[in-house]
């Protein structure tokens, strides 16, 4: 399946950026559809740290173990989903600009589907994350710039 892609520039330093995006705790703050979000396990912001996502999909509440596989301060990170019928898998990369005092986010995002979740990926997933993912994008550009972190 084809990833889904989007960049944002931020006018914030990477190492701001990195700090709140990979932090999970913030994900209800700048996802939409993020509802919550709990430590699970790991040590946080080291491989092998999962965390619980609660997503609202439509009217139902849906949960996800999402665990942190790599990362790479300031500059990427990777996180995969372990369980569900749909499993996320998230890369972020953040590029300098202007010598380091801006920022460019990209997300590029794909989705696993197991029983029930290999119909819902292309049928109701996908499609509800290609319009998210640039609100949510522009809410968390919004957030940094207003000094957030």
């Amino acid at each position: 399946m084809s990833r889904i892609n989007a960049s944002v520039d931020i006018d914030r330093r990477p190492e701001e950026v990195f700090a709140y995006v990979t932090d999970p705790t913030h994900l209800p703050e700048w996802q939409e559809s993020a509802v919550a979000v709990r430590h699970t396990g790991g040590t946080i912001g080291h491989v092998g740290q999962q965390v619980s996502v609660t997503r609202r999909m439509g009217r139902r509440d849906v949960h996800t173990t999402m665990e942190l596989t790599e990362i790479d301060p300031p500059r990427s990170w990777h996180v995969h989903g372990v369980d569900g019928p749909v499993r996320g898998d998230i890369q972020g990369t953040i590029e300098p600009l202007d010598g380091g005092a801006r920022s460019r986010l990209t997300l590029s995002l794909d989705f696993e589907g197991h029983g029930i979740g290999k119909a819902l990926v292309p049928l109701v997933v996908k499609p509800a994350a290609r319009k998210e993912m640039p609100v949510d994008e522009q809410k968390l550009k919004g957030i940094l710039e207003r000094g957030g972190v």
